[in-house]
């Protein structure tokens, strides 16, 4: 069997392990029907929280393990944001409705032209199989350029990235095609080290009619417990 043919199979495979359900919203009985009326056709708005988050405890962790930082921040981000619903609603048509996980759709950087291609990974609930899924998807597509490397990125999946170059205060992504997206857009940056602590700032990007700053500020205190406690989940 020739690489490119394992590749084949195993891209056919990662699609069926990664089949998403996609419930309707009732708008009648949902409980955010107004708010969700009203910061879609009132006032249009989405809000963007940046939050610096101590890694040190799971960066060192990880390494520890053999894993790169990158896609352990991936696959926690990940399972946090699929334990909140508000987090992954999207449109289908005219229907509005929630799935049932996430696949986080991100960027290769090219060193040689120092260009970007998006690309995703199938998102699987142990770390050790999702990081064989990332570094197999980094392998093959490292090399190809253009704004889209990897095809076929599913319907389910939600934008996340890390910028290992700046260390930022803000960092807010801005749309200029009018199309509704209300799942969330992340973005990491350069940590610093602070009285010997790796600080590394996040941004949460997120449409307002589907959430308000508490359900951002919940997600953030789950991710700043999880960064402190990597023996419960980092294995």
């Amino acid at each position: 069997m020739t690489k490119q043919t394992r590749h084949k199979h195993r891209q056919q495979k990662e699609l069926k392990q990664m089949t998403t359900n996609f419930t309707p919203i009732d708008m009648q009985t949902w409980q955010r029907r107004d708010y969700f009326y009203y910061f879609t056709k009132m006032m249009p708005t989405g809000f963007n929280v940046n939050v610096d988050v101590d890694i040190t405890a799971s960066y060192d962790a990880a390494k520890a393990a053999g894993y790169r930082f990158f896609p352990v921040y991936l696959h926690l981000i990940t399972r946090l944001i699929s334990e909140q619903p508000e987090f992954m609603i999207a449109q289908r048509g005219e229907q509005l409705g929630h799935y049932d996980h996430l696949t986080p759709a991100y960027s290769l950087f090219h060193e040689d032209d120092h260009t970007i291609s998006g690309i995703w990974t199938a998102y699987d609930t142990d770390l050790a199989t999702f990081n064989a899924h990332y570094m197999a998807d980094k392998e093959r597509y490292s090399s190809q350029h253009g704004a889209v490397a990897k095809p076929d990125q599913p319907e389910n999946a939600y934008m996340i990235n890390m910028n290992p170059w700046l260390h930022f205060n803000n960092y807010t992504p801005l749309s200029f095609n009018g199309l509704p997206n209300y799942l969330p857009v992340i973005e990491a940056g350069k940590y610093v080290i602070e009285n010997d602590r790796r600080v590394m700032p996040v941004s949460f990007t997120i449409h307002h009619a589907v959430a308000d700053a508490w359900h951002v500020s919940h997600f953030f205190e789950k991710l700043q417990r999880a960064l402190n406690t990597p023996d419960t989940w980092l294995k």
